[in-house]
């Protein structure tokens, strides 16, 4: 079975490698590389691929805000996040947009065909780091204490945005961003946004671009 690519990456130099890379796999075939993520919306409604390559950190169109776009208009297209971020805000983030795998760039070849093929599949794939970062989420007390949405607060915070702009960014009330924070600082067992931006990165529960 031929599995039909495409590669979402803002750099030339990472698509000219991995096209060079996938090129080695007789059962690949790139139909389209694209750099940003508005691009990738385009050619998979276009090319119709049974897997695309995404990076997060794209212009005009994130891998996140991308992945949700191609995924709600055919489920059929899967994502392979392949990316050099391994924070939780980022993998919860693109793992609920609908990626089917996330992988670091730091990936040997051989981790990355392994991905390709079981992701083409339909099949849940992590790299062993990221899964890592998803069992202790689950199994330490203090990184299952947070939300989703309580990260996506606190990672708009770490970049000193008010109340006011965090609540205009993710379309809820001021009140509701003071709610998510009253939570936080209380799963947190801290007093302040500083201490629990803090402690965030610390704990690489965010990070700041």
């Amino acid at each position: 079975m031929t599995i039909r690519l495409i590669i979402a990456d803002d750099h030339p130099v990472v698509r000219s490698g991995l096209k060079a890379i996938l090129a080695s796999q007789p059962d690949f075939e790139l139909v389209a590389d694209v750099e940003n993520g508005e691009a990738a919306v385009a050619a998979s409604a276009k090319f119709k691929p049974d897997l695309i390559l995404m990076d997060l950190q794209m212009p005009v169109m994130d891998g996140v805000t991308a992945t949700a776009q191609i995924r709600a208009k055919n489920v059929s297209v899967h994502v392979l996040v392949l990316t050099t971020y391994d924070t939780d805000a980022d993998i919860l983030r693109a793992l609920e947009a609908g990626a089917t795998g996330y992988l670091l760039k730091d990936a040997p070849p051989e981790e990355l065909f392994r991905s390709i093929r079981s992701a083409a599949r339909g099949e849940v794939t992590l790299s062993p780091s990221i899964a890592g970062k998803l069992t202790k989420r689950l199994t330490h007390p203090l990184e299952r204490s947070l939300s989703g949405r309580e990260i996506e607060v606190l990672s708009i915070a770490a970049r000193g945005d008010s109340n006011k702009e965090i609540a205009a960014k993710l379309h809820i009330t001021e009140a509701t961003v003071k709610s998510h924070f009253v939570h936080i600082f209380d799963k947190l067992n801290v007093t302040d946004r500083t201490a629990a931006v803090t402690l965030a990165l610390e704990k690489k529960m965010i990070r700041l671009d």
